[in-house]
């Protein structure tokens, strides 16, 4: 999972399905001004390969990224040499200051496995908040929404390159098992790879009260950048 070769092709099949990471961070961002006037500081947790940070670096005084996945963190480094992507695990990380506020952006949460990892990584992200902080989590789907046996497909061109997706999505119990196949064409021939992607169902009530039990009002908004929705929430003054 998120290993290199999907790295490699990550934002371009995503900008080809309509993905803007650019007003999407404008958005969050927004979302963060207009609950804490004067934010200066925001921490991108499971920031990929740094679309969305490349953007909060610009809005925020300090902008900061956390991921787990060496291969996206690489290409963020790359990315953004001027800023800070931390290596570590949203369950458990300590960087030892506090921001104004932190965001997990494009499900990244769904990709724990139990509603105790969840409330862990909410804990972990609220307690990097300075008080009044703002914290944004994109939800992977509620289990009312799923939809058993999806199939998406997409084709992306390049100038030298062309990238093929196709996905099907199952599910076992609370998980979602997405197997992705993808096919990359370019001058030196045609390789295909495969990833499986395996994320979890939480509900609304388990995200709600994460939320709460770590000092966090919280509000669903509808839809989101993906149609999932968006939880966004303020830590207690006090």
């Amino acid at each position: 999972m998120y290993g290199r070769e999907l790295a490699d092709v990550y934002e371009t099949i995503y900008r080809s399905r309509g993905k803007d990471w650019g007003q999407e961070a404008r958005d969050v961002a927004r979302l963060i001004a207009e609950r804490r006037p004067g934010a200066d500081s925001l921490l991108d947790v499971a920031c990929g390969t740094g679309a969305h940070l490349s953007v909060f670096s610009t809005l925020f005084e300090v902008a900061e990224g956390l991921e787990i996945a060496e291969p996206m963190r690489r290409l963020a480094e790359q990315r953004l040499p001027d800023v800070t992507v931390h290596a570590g695990d949203m369950r458990d990380f300590a960087l030892g200051r506090s921001y104004s506020a932190v965001s997990c952006m494009f499900c990244a949460i769904g990709y724990l496995e139990t509603v105790a990892d969840m409330r862990a990584a909410i804990g972990s992200m609220a307690g990097h908040l300075e008080p009044g902080g703002v914290l944004v989590v994109e939800p992977w789907w509620f289990p009312e929404n799923f939809i058993e046996g999806y199939v998406a497909g997409d084709l992306a061109r390049e100038e030298h390159r062309t990238i093929a997706r196709i996905s099907h999505t199952t599910r076992k119990g609370r998980a979602t098992r997405m197997e992705v196949r993808f096919t990359v064409g370019d001058a030196a021939g045609i390789k295909e790879f495969t990833e499986i992607d395996v994320l979890t169902l939480f509900t609304k009530d388990e995200y709600v009260s994460a939320f709460t039990d770590a000092g966090c009002s919280v509000e669903l908004l509808a839809d989101g950048p993906t149609g999932r929705g968006l939880f966004v929430g303020v830590r207690e003054s006090a």
